[in-house]
């Protein structure tokens, strides 16, 4: 089983993050920040994760830390977890609508950080939740996951449906990279032999 456990303590955030990458997508999530255990909760189940974090963070002044150390140890959790990615697919993407609103979004398990996030909401907050920490979110997770990630919500008019369907598509584009290609003979997906 491809698992992690991985605990960060800050002066501005104290995290514990259990992920298995080959779960049932079931989500244990306790961060402090309502809508974004909602939105890992989609992670969790289209990703097919396990998923098991418990948050507290500097809230009073507000969620940024938080939202954006959540990203990072699940990062540091993902990279511990898929190990030497021998036999994956190595890329995945997927679209995922609801209702009005549509999102693509493509990884590549590369082993360089980069990331492109185009998605323009249509309001500032959604409940109490700054939309701005989103890409804080997935910024985190790149810059520790050692991934490519691309985002573009390519149609929406409401907040909350733009901001899952970029959550959902995630966790099915992760799914697809980390599965086994049963064609590679468990081979490093790369020419040059190493990701």
């Amino acid at each position: 089983m491809r698992q992690a456990q991985v605990n960060r303590n800050t002066l501005e955030t104290q995290i514990s993050l259990k992920a298995n990458l080959d779960g049932t997508g079931k989500a244990i999530l306790d961060t402090g920040v309502p809508f974004l255990d909602h939105m890992l909760d989609q992670v969790a189940r289209h990703g097919m994760i396990d998923l098991e974090i418990a948050a507290k963070g500097d809230l009073h002044i507000d969620a940024h830390h938080t939202v954006e150390d959540i990203g990072i140890t699940f990062g540091q959790a993902f990279t511990q977890a898929v190990g030497d990615k021998k036999g994956l697919r190595r890329y995945g993407h997927a679209y995922v609508p609801l209702d009005e609103a549509l999102s693509r979004v493509v990884v590549d398990l590369s082993g360089r950080p980069g990331m492109e996030f185009n998605v323009e909401f249509v309001r500032a907050r959604i409940g109490e939740f700054d939309v701005d920490l989103i890409p804080e979110f997935f910024q985190g997770f790149v810059n520790h996951a050692m991934v490519t990630l691309h985002i573009d919500n390519l149609s929406g008019r409401n907040a909350h449906h733009q901001a899952e369907t970029v959550f959902k598509a995630f966790g099915r584009a992760l799914r697809m990279a980390m599965e086994t290609d049963p064609r590679a003979d468990g081979t490093i997906p790369s020419t040059k032999g190493s990701l």
